[in-house]
C-alpha cells in the first residue's frame, strides 16, 4: 500500500460493496440452477407452498430445494412466511425470472457465469502466457447463446429488427437472396425463411453441430428456402450474390474480423444491405460506466470472446469493441454508408445498417 492517507469511511463502504458482490455472485449461481431446473417456472404457477410441495411439483430432492430456497429468501428473490413455512415467488419477480417472461428472463443469462467459471484456470494461464482457448473449451456456450438469441428473435426479429432497414420487408416479400454470418443453430435463418417464403436464405458457420440443428429445425418446419453451409466466415469467397446479409453478435468473436467484414462487403450486390447486431457499448471504457451490463459483458468478453479470437491468432476485439471501432472497421471494409439504430426494449444492442453506396 502507498503512504497515502487511508479514508476509512471509503474503505468501509468498499468492503460493503465487495460483500454485496459476493452475495450477488452467489445469487447468480443459484438463479442459473433455478432456471435449469424450472424452479422459477414452478413457483410462478403455484400458490405459496412448503419446500416439500415445491420439490414434489418440480420433481426434485426436497433437501436441495430447501437450501436453494434459503439462498433465494435471504437474497430477496423469494418471500417466506415463517408462520406457515411457505415460500412464494412474487409476480413482480417472476416477470424477470421465468421462461414465459422471455426475452426479459434474467435467470437465463445467469447460466453464463458458472459456465465461464469452468475455464477460470486456463484463462489465468492466458493472462500469464498469452494466447487463447479453442471453442471446444466452452461446450455449452453455443447452446446458451442459441437460447438467449431465440428469446429475442422470436419476439423481435421479423416485426422489429428487419423493418429497421428501409424497404427491406417489401423486398423480402418479393424475393431476395439472404445470408446470415455465424448463424449458430440457425434459428434466425429459419424464422426469416418461414416469414418470407419467396426469399432464399443461407446460414454460414464453422460449427457442424449448430448447422445440423438448423437443418433439423428447417425440416421440421417444412422449409425449402433455407440451407446451411459449413464455412469459415473469413473466407466467404462470394461476389455480388446477396441482397441482404445479417450477423447477430458474431463479428467480434471472429479470428479475422476485418477479413470477414471485407468478405461481407464483397458478397453484397450493389444495392445490398448488411445488418450487424452487436453490443451498444463505446470503444472507450470510461464511456461505458452507465452501460446496463458493463461488468457482466466485460467478464464474458475476458473469459470467452477475447480468448477464442486470440486462440486463433486473432486480434481479440472482445464483446465491448464498441461503436467507434465498429464504424471504423465497417468503413475500412468498404461499407461506407452506416446508420446505427435501436430496437425499443433492447437496451443492450446497437443495430448497424451498412451498405456500399
Amino acid at each position: 500500500m502507498s503512504n497515502q492517507a487511508l479514508d476509512h469511511e471509503k474503505a468501509e463502504a468498499f468492503a460493503g460493496h465487495m460483500l454485496d458482490v459476493l452475495n450477488h455472485a452467489a445469487l447468480a449461481q443459484m438463479a442459473s440452477i433455478g432456471h435449469q431446473l424450472g424452479l422459477f417456472d414452478v413457483m410462478a404457477d403455484l400458490p405459496p407452498g412448503t419446500d416439500k410441495r415445491i420439490a414434489e411439483v418440480a420433481g426434485l430432492n426436497q433437501r436441495y430445494v430447501r437450501e436453494w430456497l434459503g439462498a433465494m429468501v435471504t437474497g430477496h428473490v423469494v418471500e417466506f412466511d415463517p408462520e406457515n413455512a411457505t415460500y412464494s415467488l412474487p409476480p413482480e419477480h417472476a416477470v424477470a425470472l421465468t421462461r414465459s417472461a422471455r426475452p426479459d428472463n434474467l435467470a437465463q443469462p445467469a447460466q453464463f457465469l458458472p459456465l465461464l467459471a469452468q475455464v477460470e484456470e486456463p484463462i489465468i494461464g492466458c493472462f500469464r502466457e498469452g494466447g487463447g482457448l479453442p471453442y471446444s473449451a466452452y461446450p455449452r456456450f453455443h447452446q446458451l447463446m442459441a437460447e438467449d438469441s431465440a428469446a429475442i428473435h422470436d419476439v423481435a426479429l421479423v416485426d422489429s429488427m428487419l423493418p429497421l432497414v428501409p424497404g427491406l420487408v417489401e423486398r423480402l416479400n418479393n424475393g431476395i437472396e439472404v445470408a446470415d454470418i455465424g448463424c449458430g443453430g440457425g434459428h434466425a435463418i429459419n424464422l426469416m425463411a418461414q416469414a418470407f417464403p419467396g426469399s432464399r436464405f443461407v446460414g454460414y458457420d464453422i460449427s457442424e453441430e449448430g448447422l445440423s440443428q438448423g437443418r433439423r429445425e428447417a425440416q421440421e418446419l417444412g422449409l425449402t428456402n433455407a440451407q446451411f453451409e459449413l464455412r469459415d466466415a473469413s473466407s466467404l469467397d462470394v461476389k455480388n450474390r446477396f441482397d441482404f446479409i445479417t450477423a447477430f453478435d458474431a463479428i467480434h468473436d471472429q479470428a479475422q474480423p476485418a477479413r470477414v467484414l471485407k468478405g461481407i462487403a464483397d458478397a453484397l450486390r450493389p444495392q445490398g444491405v448488411f445488418l450487424m447486431v452487436d453490443f451498444g457499448a463505446s470503444s472507450q471504457v470510461h464511456e461505458n460506466m452507465e452501460f446496463p451490463a458493463g461488468p457482466f459483458m466485460y467478464t464474458i468478453s475476458c473469459m470467452h470472446c477475447v480468448p477464442v479470437s486470440m486462440g486463433l491468432d486473432g486480434p481479440g476485439l472482445g464483446a465491448m469493441w464498441g461503436e467507434q471501432t465498429a464504424r471504423k472497421m465497417l468503413t475500412e471494409a468498404g461499407l461506407t454508408r452506416i446508420e446505427v439504430e435501436q430496437v425499443e426494449g433492447d437496451i443492450f444492442n446497437n443495430y448497424f445498417i451498412a451498405s456500399k453506396n
